[in-house]
């Protein structure tokens, strides 16, 4: 079995943490969110796998010959980023025909992933897994295929069917996938789906539900994903952090007298929090100092920073 990870984005919406550490690298549970996705594909069974960098690839690629991998590794350094549908497009010719497996880099998630992969359809271009998960439906079913894409249902759509899907950013990618993805150049994957469709290619549509999901887009959901964590949510993923408590805590933490946790705290690796601090929804990374008496809630704190003022809502690097 072959898999993809797309790790190339640049994290526009995490942005000013993003311009130091990438997306893909950022930690969930104190793990770098790749070294866990990457994880789950061995897991899997997935003996061939590719990812594709771009921003701060050196730190990527720096990561991934660091680890002691049990399946066969690719990177795909784009000179330009080449968007959801070149990057893809590039990673197919790496792993060389066949289906494979495409994980977006940039979601956490305990779904079977083996299991997706073998519902893939031989007839379909692709198989995308869909869940309900307002905002994001926007992707129209008939039976098990995908119908159409969009805002609203395409026009020859029974009024029977039901409502819009999300995707998961999970899907598994048959070899004509790659003949509606231009090579060599920027492109969109909505767009090639939407062509292929047109056209008259099948597209598969695995629906799930009874899952953990959480997409890492913005500094809001990063945080919603260590708070659902903690919280439980996803027992199938806690061999992958060890012992799970609130608050977690990394090697080397020094909590002084007084401290007030409220739920939802990560710290990282010698991480100080000084006397009579308060923290609540509120992820800390490695080498951090909060000063004493600082009051903390709903903020992700970057690596190495003194924190020396309340804060609420914000990103603190």
């Amino acid at each position: 079995m072959k898999a993809a990870i797309l790790a190339a984005g640049l994290g526009t919406r995490l942005r000013p943490l993003t311009e130091v550490v990438p997306k893909t690298l950022w930690p969930v549970l104190n793990r770098p969110l790749l070294g866990l996705l990457l994880a789950q594909v061995e897991d899997a069974g997935f003996l061939q796998v590719a990812v594709n960098t771009y921003h701060l690839a050196g730190q990527v690629e720096r990561f991934l010959a660091g680890q002691p991998w049990g399946f066969n590794l690719s990177v795909s350094q784009e000179a330009e980023l080449l968007g959801t549908g070149g990057g893809l497009r590039r990673l197919g010719e790496i792993l060389r025909g066949g289906p494979f497996l495409a994980v977006n880099g940039d979601i956490v998630s305990d779904l079977d992933l083996a299991a997706v992969y073998r519902s893939h359809r031989q007839d379909a271009i692709a198989t995308l897994v869909l869940h309900d998960c307002p905002p994001y439906n926007k992707v129209w079913v008939a039976g098990d295929l995908v119908a159409g894409i969009g805002e609203s249902p395409p026009p020859f759509l029974s009024k029977a069917a039901g409502p819009p899907l999300a995707y998961t950013g999970v899907q598994v990618v048959g070899p004509r996938m790659l003949d509606y993805l231009p090579a060599g150049e920027p492109y969109d994957l909505v767009t090639a789906w939407r062509q292929a469709l047109a056209a008259g290619e099948r597209l598969a549509a695995l629906t799930v539900a009874g899952h953990f999901w959480q997409d890492l887009g913005t500094p809001a959901a990063y945080l919603a994903a260590h708070r659902r964590l903690l919280q439980g949510a996803a027992p199938g993923l806690a061999h992958y952090f060890g012992p799970l408590a609130d608050p977690f805590l990394g090697a080397g933490v020094l909590v002084e007298a007084g401290v007030q946790f409220g739920g939802g705290v990560c710290l990282g690796s010698q991480v100080t929090i000084g006397a009579g601090a308060a923290l609540r929804n509120t992820v800390v990374w490695e080498g951090a100092v909060i000063e004493p008496g600082v009051v903390l809630e709903d903020c992700l704190v970057a690596a190495g920073v003194r924190v020396q003022r309340a804060a609420q809502g914000e990103m603190l690097g």
